[in-house]
């Protein structure tokens, strides 16, 4: 009758004190349910930056051919029911011979019901947007509310992600809420869920499926042995089956088209191996991974999971991996934050965790002044120039259903309704079979390559053989065939 466990037991139930689990497990997943609606507001919010930020880009003719252009024309091919082609990169290009990234087809219904290349920019600012409300909730669950938000706005706002937003549209897109999604899942030990949502990344480029391999060995080390060394043989396998079997198949080439070209017969294992951590740009690339978590992200073998991704960036000949411009670093920025959270959860102590949100924040809201979203607010993507407008009625001109050569910055405005290939072919890129019946030209348009016919037509009279000039307004020239015009003068 008088059990002291018993008495402090029914005081703990009475009072509400910390005795009633039922009562303790309600009111946090009623707190949980309350912030997974933040969670969600947060997302939506990113979701507007983005589909502001890159849809006013779009409005200005800051988007491009490489590669807006060429994702409109592959969600095209796709709603169309064809292979995915891009005439971008060739006459009749089947893209599954550049990269692997069939997931693109899910975009096709969509595409069907409002063909338009701002779909795919609305697309992609969700895809994004919804990536942060996992992390968020994760990081709610191990340390609470400020924690929470300090992830996903330092995560959503992040400079990998900016690049991808800033640079049109990317496959990755869907590799960014994958990967947010396993590693919350792994991170947690929900294996099964970290395994599932991992998978589809084969789908998306072929070296995630190094990515999917990472997350295999993870769950392998710290989870079931089986269930993680099968994820790895499978995510290797589709890497390999991809770059040496699928791509060259569909590839004019018969080959893989980004294997890095062949070292030189003198240089040595430890060059090659040297020239993976030089030049120092790769240092900041890696530096600014984990500095913008607070270094917090070092404290988690989550992070190993970036490994593929640094290894074939560093290791490759072309400079434009190396740094943080492009979209190349958006895939890092899940695995990154998730590191954190993890380590938040696994043990980092709390004396350290407020100094590292600061550095986190210092470094993030740096960023925002040396990558993207800062240009929300530039003027050259805020307000329409006499430049953009003449650009605009230039283009109207064109019918639709014609063939025609863009440069870069113009390609993207036009392949909805067009035939389009570039003026200026970019390296990779195959010439049409037939001259195009327009030419369309903006001599400011400084991603175009140097070519022979742009150099004549930034002459101060354009001129351009079996061409004649339509129009020519502030620097941008609209050409028409002459052999078309004849024909239908003729009536032929």
């Amino acid at each position: 009758m008088n059990n002291s466990n018993l008495s402090v037991d029914t005081l703990q139930r009475r009072t509400g004190t910390g005795g009633d689990e039922r009562t303790t497990e309600g009111s946090s997943e009623a707190a949980a349910g309350t912030f997974s609606k933040a969670s969600l507001l947060t997302s939506g919010a990113f979701f507007l930056i983005y589909l502001l930020l890159s849809a006013r880009r779009h409005a200005t003719n800051l988007s491009t051919g490489y590669d807006l252009g060429i994702f409109t024309q592959i969600v095209k091919s796709y709603s169309e029911l064809t292979a995915p082609y891009s005439d971008l990169k060739g006459p009749a290009y089947n893209t599954l011979g550049d990269h692997f990234h069939p997931i693109l087809a899910l975009l096709a219904p969509v595409y069907r019901i409002f063909p338009s290349s701002y779909t795919l920019l609305v697309c992609q600012a969700a895809l994004v947007a919804f990536s942060i409300a996992p992390l968020m909730k994760w990081a709610y669950r191990v340390k609470g509310r400020n924690f929470a938000y300090w992830i996903g706005i330092s995560y959503g706002a992040s400079w990998g992600i900016a690049e991808l937003i800033d640079f049109d549209f990317h496959e990755v897109a869907f590799a960014v809420p994958l990967l947010s999604l396993s590693l919350c899942a792994a991170g947690q030990k929900n294996w099964r869920s970290a395994a599932l949502w991992s998978i589809p990344l084969v789908l998306v480029k072929e070296d995630l499926g190094l990515t999917v391999a990472a997350i295999g060995v993870y769950v392998a080390w710290k989870g079931p042995r089986v269930t993680g060394l099968a994820v790895a043989a499978f995510g290797a396998g589709a890497t390999a089956l991809e770059m040496l079997v699928i791509l060259p198949y569909f590839n004019p080439l018969g080959q893989f088209a980004y294997w890095p070209p062949e070292a030189a017969e003198d240089a040595g294992l430890l060059m090659e191996v040297t020239g993976a951590f030089w030049p120092p740009v790769k240092w900041l690339t890696l530096f600014l991974i984990v500095a913008t978590t607070g270094f917090l992200a070092l404290r988690s073998p989550l992070l190993l999971v970036a490994l593929p991704t640094l290894a074939w960036r560093f290791t490759s000949e072309n400079p434009f991996y190396w740094g943080t411009g492009f979209h190349y670093s958006a895939v890092l920025m899940p695995i990154a934050f998730a590191a954190a959270v993890h380590a938040v959860a696994t043990g980092v102590p709390a004396r350290r965790i407020l100094p590292a949100c600061v550095i986190g924040a210092v470094v993030t809201s740096v960023t925002l002044f040396t990558h993207p979203l800062h240009e929300l607010v530039m003027p050259r993507t805020s307000s329409e120039t006499a430049h953009v407008r003449a650009a605009d009625e230039l283009l109207e001109r064109i019918p639709d259903g014609a063939t025609v050569a863009a440069s870069n910055r113009l390609a993207a405005q036009l392949v909805d309704r067009a035939t389009v290939s570039e003026v200026c072919l970019f390296p990779r890129s195959f010439p049409p079979k037939e001259p195009a019946q327009w030419v369309i030209y903006d001599v400011t348009d400084n991603t175009d390559p140097d070519c022979a016919t742009g150099r004549q037509l930034e002459a101060p009279s354009p001129s351009l053989a079996g061409y004649r000039v339509v129009e020519t307004r502030d620097g941008i020239a609209l050409l028409k065939r002459i052999d078309d015009q004849k024909s239908r003068n003729t009536g032929r």
